[in-house]
């Protein structure tokens, strides 16, 4: 009895852990209770509509865009073999390590009077920054996540349905529309809702073209008119979306099944001619969403090679590793904590506490901010308060105004990666394993060192990798959380493009696409099928 009162104590403290974590997120969602900011009245009547309508509108444009790209190449990647296939099957995914805001950039050099493609080509180019240049962003760099889904999906499917549908008479359109979308449609609307979540968290491109959506308009309402409540409350409507759109993706995702038993339908073989030019309609975003861009970055780093050992970009190398690193160690170790915790008692509360880490990932930079400002600062103004009221030296802004606010941010953003990620990987291992290493006196510090910590090698890797890009990317709660004269790659990229520095933005730019092909190189590995024989 006594045993159990102990493991029941310790599963109420990693619910109390979890709690503190999601304590950002959870301010924000209680800001509300605090009633209608003094400005609310102003910002419902002026700017909240403008806010709503607009990134209403990136959402809609982005997701037809990403699911015309993603389901068409997915169904070409899955259902047909052509000349490039294998290539392509990695390379779509490509633009994934490209974020939004970074091309953004290069697509306005590119455009610009001076630009590379302005002068090759004698015809004018359109001005990319507005509302349809930030949709073309989104669409290129985001397309990926539906061409995921959907492509596993197609996959997935027998060649039964298909083959009844040929029997009944329907041509190759309609057995498209009629049979291996409906079939398909969980895992897209998974991958929609995924990307609906980016693009609504999105800061970066819309602050650089000047779009006015809800993410813009926490930060100006904060900075701008200095109301943090205005801006919680901001947060929070964009956090209910937020909230709505997991639910969507979630659901999806347990709707997901393989439609019928049996083999999978076998892939038909194009034409050299059709496939050549089925090939390069597929390069197209790729060329567009990765290839022109790190061309472009390219171009105006070489003349600029010399900075890399000049101690200003050093030291803001430096720090960003420093932030990605203790990232990536705090998120997975308490990941790692969490879910093993959960595997070996796995009662309501720890159960809780698994599923409150995992809602990090579909929280906005943005909101996060305003949640780890108002959370930081309170604890700082009590301890404060606390040492002065002891007579003892007071440490000043000691968590809200160092690099712990950003760490703490990120770690809350991106704890969901270790978390899904590990979760997957003690299910593959069998629970005789533990029951045997039990049986022979291991305590369970022992089976984890002994057992567990060496099967998940791979698991554990491959989270902290993830965590350290994602982290290296995170642009908004970098900038409102860094201290005074800090900068990190995002940051300082973001400062010097929006300042028309577009060159000079190459280097901390480039930087972060190089580190983001690592993630995607996992992916492809982890995509990998057997090509079934063409037919």
């Amino acid at each position: 009895m006594l045993a159990r009162a102990g493991a029941g104590g310790r599963s109420w403290l990693l619910l109390a852990l979890a709690l503190v974590l999601a304590a950002p997120v959870l301010v924000v969602a209680g800001s509300w209770l605090a009633g209608p900011s003094p400005n609310w009245p102003h910002l419902r009547a002026t700017v909240l509509p403008g806010y709503v309508w607009m990134s209403l509108l990136l959402a809609l444009g982005t997701g037809l865009g990403t699911l015309v790209i993603g389901v068409g190449s997915a169904w070409a990647m899955a259902r047909l073999r052509f000349p490039g296939h294998r290539l392509l099957e990695w390379a779509l995914l490509l633009p994934l390590a490209c974020p939004a805001y970074l091309i953004a950039y290069t697509w306005t050099g590119l455009l610009a009077s001076e630009g590379a493609l302005q002068q090759a080509l004698s015809v004018p180019l359109p001005d990319i920054r507005g509302p349809a240049g930030a949709v073309a962003m989104f669409t290129l760099v985001l397309y990926p996540y539906v061409y995921l889904m959907a492509r596993a999906a197609f996959i997935g499917q027998a060649a039964l349905a298909q083959e009844v549908a040929r029997t009944l008479g329907a041509g190759p359109w309609r057995r498209f529309f009629r049979v291996a979308l409906p079939l398909a449609r969980p895992a897209i609307v998974a991958g929609l809702a995924l990307v609906l979540m980016e693009t609504l968290a999105d800061y970066g491109t819309v602050a650089y073209f000047g779009v006015p959506t809800l993410s813009t308009g926490i930060y100006r309402t904060w900075f701008g008119l200095g109301d943090r409540l205005a801006a919680a409350q901001l947060a929070g409507v964009l956090l209910l979306a937020m909230v709505v759109l997991l639910w969507l993706e979630r659901h999806a995702r347990q709707q997901r099944r393989i439609a019928g038993n049996g083999e999978p339908a076998p892939p038909r073989t194009l034409a050299r001619g059709p496939g050549s030019l089925l090939a390069a309609l597929l390069w197209l975003p790729i060329l567009l969403g990765f290839i022109l861009p790190m061309l472009q970055l390219l171009l105006w780093s070489l003349p600029r090679w010399r900075d890399l050992l000049a101690p200003d970009f050093l030291a803001l190398l430096g720090t960003s590793l420093l932030i990605a690193g203790a990232t990536a160690i705090a998120a997975t170790t308490l990941g790692l904590l969490l879910i093993w915790a959960r595997r070996l008692r796995a009662d309501r509360p720890r159960r809780a506490a698994a599923r409150l880490a995992g809602f990090g990932y579909a929280v906005p930079g943005t909101v996060l901010a305003v949640g780890v400002v108002m959370v930081l600062a309170t604890v700082d103004r009590g301890l404060n308060d606390g040492l002065a009221a002891l007579g003892l030296p007071t440490p000043g802004l000691l968590f809200s105004g160092t690099l712990f606010a950003v760490i703490f941010a990120c770690t809350v953003r991106f704890l969901t990666i270790p978390v899904q990620g590990l979760d997957a990987g003690l299910q593959n291992l069998s629970p005789n394993l533990d029951s045997a290493a039990r049986s022979l006196g291991a305590r369970p510090a022992a089976l984890l060192r002994r057992v567990h910590l060496p099967l998940l090698r791979v698991p554990l890797a491959t989270s902290a990798l993830l965590v350290f890009v994602d982290t290296l990317k995170e642009l908004p709660a970098a900038l409102v959380l860094r201290p005074f004269n800090t900068n990190t790659l995002a940051v300082r990229a973001f400062e010097l493009a929006s300042d028309e520095q577009l060159a000079d933005a190459a280097l901390p730019a480039l930087a972060i696409l190089l580190a983001g092909v690592a993630p995607v190189v996992l992916l492809t590995r982890s995509m990998r099928v057997p090509h079934a024989p063409s037919g």
